[in-house]
């Protein structure tokens, strides 16, 4: 089933965008594009109201395809207008007389184009209206000019695992049981029963965490490259140097068994498929019986010849479907975030639990069709009849369960949803730049004053909810890094791409295809590559007059040689979307500076400035770039970017400097989208930076900071940072580690909603951390090596009411005297290096909110402390008959 009215909202969205933004464009065409977006939005009101009663009938069908036509038409004429006239305006004079005649000509055609349209969808609305809505009341300004309110999806844990216990006991049982070599263990499942949950599960477990010193998670599946699978493993517990990573795959192997021998280790493969996945990848894990270290590998497969072919002298674990019981449990616990259902809904609870016929990941499908309306009688009746037929233990009627909860997704998730699939299999999604590309490509529509970010993480989170989001790795905050999709759920994602144009990957099988003329090529508006060497396209000359996006997430890094670099901007001059970071340019492509649509770019090269040029790119809202340079300098004017909202370098990056006030009021207003700026240099830093940035959200500084450092303590940055009523996340990395700073200013001089801090390198003393302890709303503290330096640490009280995440890295530090009313809402403890730390404060096993400490490469006794903390901590929880929910880490298991 089609999404009825997505297609006809993004390209609302984007006619609201232009009118607003690229007015000095469009001057002679603005009545034709406005009274276009006034007949869309008759369609968009008309179509609304009919989906709701007429989701499956063929009308409705028919109608989209014929919209969706007329609707790509609308954004294909309105975009090409917009580049000729910007192509024109950046011209010499000379250029401009050259094109006297042919310029004029071209804007006349385009311009008639984009009146045609607004003639055909008019006819379409009226057609419609009396074909099939006839009977339907709608209101097209009442529901443009509506105030949105915030959604806010139900929070679910997603950790929490049903039915895994005694398998769990059994996995871990057989990883560190048996015999003091190398053993191969696996767990045997059909699709969708939990095979990877399981193997995470075991994976985290703290009696075998305690075991293994080097532990890695990898995802092999049926499309794998053998080097990528050796690479991951490494970086699980090694740094990747640029020798190793130039390495072929055979010397890989054996660096990695070089790597591995001798020591305790624990390898998960998840999803292998066949014999010889097994056998081309076994040669790297050395069974170490010389020395009798316990090494581990554990496979989870779907089929059992593997299991028996990777192991002949271990019985697999076969993965049973869910008991009855344990059905209803899951569904609780994925619906209602307890176990608990109320009475009223349990006949209908009991019916939907038998007909998932204990599949898991049918019943959290089926939950995430139930959730958003969970205290509905009727709807858990509709829903309990709409399964019946529906769940079988075979692939094909999986899909079926996945086709239903698509169905009953909300409109504005659905296209979210579906961009998933741009992102390749068993790659960990940036929760970040998910985020901005959704934005960027216009899935994600204003909502009254709601920030756009807060929308797109709110649809996340929906999706998390409803069990089709993987959660990842979760950030100091709590908040979601990095996210997945099961990979059936990736396989529907691009089949329904395709039926609905809004994306198409190009694979191995389909090069041959994207590399001819064939008509169908012009009408693609994505295109991602994955697993095809990108450069292999973008230098073959490729077609794609109407492409908005050209995404790579390849695993491997292409060096893109300078002949090729304009391959991409000469080839789709209509681009909204750039994310190529996995390509390394040698030479920036100045050519993009001329393609005026752009939104979001993201590249990698070996730059030191960006060109002036970019300053004509003033759609931009999200600029990425990673460089092998230590320093960055922006040449052009950003702050004639004026939708720019995400600025992030790796490199410490000299911004230009705004011109004076004495400038037009809409050129002072520029920079007031700015809520990111990572990384900028200390000489970026000035009062007129940070006059335009007011909205600042999130700021990184590197380089030199002494320079803003006073004997006396004062700085003169936090006269300016303590302006930045917006700013919650601040990281200063001093990069001049031979000088240290003299001391922070008062607490009155940090931001106000400062809630993340982040130190690197600056070698402050022990006694500023009270200071730091009077930020009221700080919950992250991330002193990285030589934040702080000093033998003695000892904390005051009332201090650090609202920390929640601590983390220090190497440091000199002997002893840290702490108590529980230095940090009573801790809930993570991070020690990283801090080899000469004597021991672990006693009496933060006091603090009842303390969750996890983890120690890294830290004195033995500081982990002979703690380990004695985490006794202190399941008594506390057997006396209050609870469950301790306390965890351990420590790296390596020997200390």
């Amino acid at each position: 089933m089609s999404i009825p009215d997505a297609a006809v909202s993004l390209l609302l969205d984007n006619l609201r965008h232009v009118l607003n933004h690229n007015y000095h464009l469009i001057a002679d065409v603005r009545e034709n594009i406005e009274t276009l977006r006034q007949e869309l939005e008759t369609l968009k009101a008309l179509m609304k109201d009919y989906t709701k009663y007429n989701h499956d009938s063929d009308f409705l069908k028919e109608s989209i395809k014929e919209i969706r036509t007329v609707v790509n038409q609308a954004e294909d004429a309105v975009d090409t207008y917009i580049v000729h006239a910007s192509v024109q305006r950046a011209r010499s004079w000379i250029s401009k007389a050259f094109h006297i005649i042919d310029y004029p000509a071209k804007l006349r055609d385009v311009g008639k184009q984009i009146e045609e349209v607004g003639r055909k969808v008019r006819e379409i609305s009226q057609e419609k209206a009396r074909t099939g809505f006839e009977t339907l009341q709608y209101q097209t300004n009442a529901n443009h000019n509506r105030v949105a309110q915030p959604k806010e999806a139900p929070k679910v844990e997603e950790e929490h695992v049903v039915g895994f216990d005694g398998a769990t006991e059994t996995v871990s049982k057989l990883l560190t049981g048996g015999l003091q070599q190398l053993e191969v263990i696996s767990i045997v499942g059909m699709l969708g029963l939990g095979k990877t949950t399981l193997a995470r599960k075991v994976f985290k477990d703290p009696g075998v965490d305690y075991e293994f010193m080097i532990k890695a998670f990898v995802y092999v599946s049926k499309e794998y490259e053998r080097r990528e699978i050796f690479l991951s493993i490494l970086r699980s517990f090694t740094k990747i140097n640029e020798k190793v990573n130039k390495m072929v795959e055979d010397q890989l192997e054996q660096y990695l068994r070089t790597k591995l021998k001798g020591k305790q280790y624990l390898i998960v493969l998840d999803d292998v498929w066949e014999k010889c996945d097994w056998d081309r990848l076994k040669n790297a894990f050395p069974s170490n019986t010389s020395n009798k270290k316990r090494c581990r590998v554990l496979i989870t497969t779907r089929n059992e010849k593997v299991a028996e072919h990777a192991s002949r002298s271990i019985p697999f674990y076969k993965l049973d479907f869910l008991p009855l019981d344990k059905s209803r449990e899951l569904l609780r616990w994925k619906v209602f975030d307890e176990d608990k259902c109320p009475k009223e809904l349990q006949e209908y609870e009991i019916e939907i639990a038998n007909k998932c016929d204990g599949l898991p990941l049918a019943i959290v499908v089926i939950a995430g069709i139930l959730w958003n309306n969970r205290e509905r009688m009727d709807w858990w009746k509709r829903v309990a009849d709409s399964v019946k037929g529906y769940i079988a233990r075979d692939q094909e009627q999986t899909t079926k369960v996945i086709e239903l909860m698509y169905k009953h997704l909300p409109n504005h998730l659905k296209p979210c949803f579906i961009y998933l699939g741009v992102f390749r299999e068993d790659f960990e999604i940036p929760v970040w730049k998910l985020l901005r590309l959704w934005i960027a490509e216009g899935l994600i529509p204003q909502e009254g004053d709601l920030n756009l970010e807060d929308i797109a993480e709110q649809h996340l989170e929906e999706l998390v909810a409803r069990n089709l989001v993987m959660v990842g790795q979760r950030r100091s905050n709590d908040r979601i890094k990095t996210c997945q999709i099961h990979d059936t759920l990736r396989e529907f994602c691009k089949k329904e791409a395709t039926d609905e144009n809004l994306f198409q990957e190009i694979k191995k099988d389909n090069l041959a295809f994207f590399l001819s003329k064939y008509p169908a090529l012009d009408n693609y508006r994505r295109l991602c590559i994955n697993n095809v060497n990108a450069l292999d396209y973008i230098s073959s000359t490729p077609s794609g007059k109407c492409v908005r996006s050209f995404l790579t997430f390849s695993k491997e890094e292409t060096t893109v040689e300078p002949k090729h670099v304009p391959a991409i901007p000469k080839t789709f001059k209509l681009l909204r979307v750039l994310e190529t970071q996995s390509l390394i340019f040698t030479r920036f492509p100045t050519e993009l500076c001329h393609l005026v649509l752009l939104k979001y770019v993201a590249i990698s090269s070996n730059l030191s400035s960006l060109p002036q040029g970019m300053s004509t790119m003033c759609n931009m809202q999200t600029l990425i770039v990673n460089t092998t340079q230590r320093n960055l300098e922006i040449k052009s004017d950003i702050w004639k970017m004026p939708q720019l909202r995400h600025l992030h370098t790796n490199a410490s990056t000299l911004l230009p400097c705004p011109e004076n006030k004495n400038q037009r009021m809409e050129d002072a207003l520029i920079g007031e989208n700015l809520q990111t700026l990572s990384t900028i240099s200390p000489e970026s830093c000035k009062q007129e930076v940070f006059e335009r940035t007011a909205k600042l959200k999130k700021l990184g500084i590197r380089g030199k900071l002494t320079k803003f450092f006073e004997t006396n303590g004062e700085c003169s940055l936090f006269t300016y940072l303590r302006k930045l009523e917006s700013l919650e996340n601040l990281k200063l990395l001093n990069d001049d580690i031979a000088s240290k700073l003299y001391g922070l200013p008062s607490e009155k001089s940090f931001p106000r909603r400062l809630t993340k801090l982040t130190l690197l390198n600056t070698l402050l003393e022990w006694k500023e951390m009270s200071t730091l302890g009077k930020l009221e709303n700080l919950e992250v503290l991330k002193l990285k090596d030589n934040a702080f330096q000093g033998k003695l640490w000892q904390t005051e009280k009332g201090g650090f009411l609202h920390l929640k995440f601590l983390h220090i890295g190497s440091t000199d530090l002997v002893v840290w005297e702490a108590s529980v009313d230095h940090f009573p809402k801790l809930k993570s403890l991070i020690l990283r290096n801090c080899d000469k730390l004597y021991a672990f404060p006693h009496d933060l096993a006091d603090i009842a909110s303390l969750q996890m400490v983890v120690l890294h490469c830290t004195n033995p006794s500081v982990a002979a402390s703690a380990r004695r903390l985490q006794v202190l901590k399941l008594e506390q929880a057997q006396k209050g008959n609870k469950t301790s929910d306390f965890k351990l880490f420590v790296y390596p298991p020997e200390l």
